[in-house]
């Protein structure tokens, strides 16, 4: 089932979403597809995504994410050139100090369906800290980038740049304050974000 079965409703195999979605967290996932099971999760941990088909629809998602939250007149953080490249013909500020916006803007290594979460490097953080993004954080992925579990996605990120491997490498999982998230060290305690994902289909 593809992103627009879930969301549009997908027949009978809407079935397999509900158990998936009512079994308890430390149930072994059901045999369902990556794409379904990232979904399910993603939303579990409270993340906002927008599957678009094309760039245009990519660019009317940012500015409805824009006006919903009064970011007009904010700057992006962003620290990637390439990025900032392929979204200069929109009507958006950048900035490269932190400090200095409410919102990162980001890609991503991969989206991880087995926990719902994302997967990023050095290549988006440089050698931040999660606590030390801003609150709110927009990511552009594609569904190229959806695999099974974290092991799968340092297999292919050490495949892809060999001895080049890139440090700081940590996951985006909380995208809602809970009692079970508020004190988890491996996120260094205030990571939980207002995360907005936007999907691209390039397969």
């Amino acid at each position: 089932m593809g992103f627009l079965d879930i969301l549009f409703g997908g027949g009978k195999k809407k079935v397999s979403k509900e158990t998936v979605e009512t079994r308890g967290q430390h149930m072994p996932d059901l045999n369902i597809p990556v794409d379904e099971k990232f979904t399910i999760h993603f939303k579990q941990n409270g993340g906002k995504f927008i599957y678009c088909v094309s760039s245009e629809e990519i660019s009317d998602a940012l500015s409805n994410i824009i006006i919903e939250n009064g970011w007009q007149d904010q700057s992006f953080f962003a620290m990637e050139d390439r990025l900032v490249q392929k979204f200069s013909k929109e009507d958006l500020l950048f900035t490269e100090k932190s400090k200095e916006s409410e919102v990162f803007f980001t890609t991503c290594e991969h989206l991880v369906a087995q926990n719902g979460s994302i997967l990023v490097c050095s290549n988006q953080l440089n050698e931040k800290k999660l606590n030390e993004l801003p609150s709110n954080v927009v990511v552009y992925a594609t569904t190229s980038q959806l695999v099974e579990s974290i092991g799968e996605g340092l297999k292919i990120i050490k495949k892809k740049y060999g001895p080049r491997i890139p440090a700081n490498i940590t996951t985006l999982k909380h995208f809602k304050a809970t009692k079970e998230n508020s004190d988890d060290f491996l996120t260094y305690g205030s990571s939980t974000k207002n995360l907005y994902l936007l999907l691209l289909e390039d397969l």
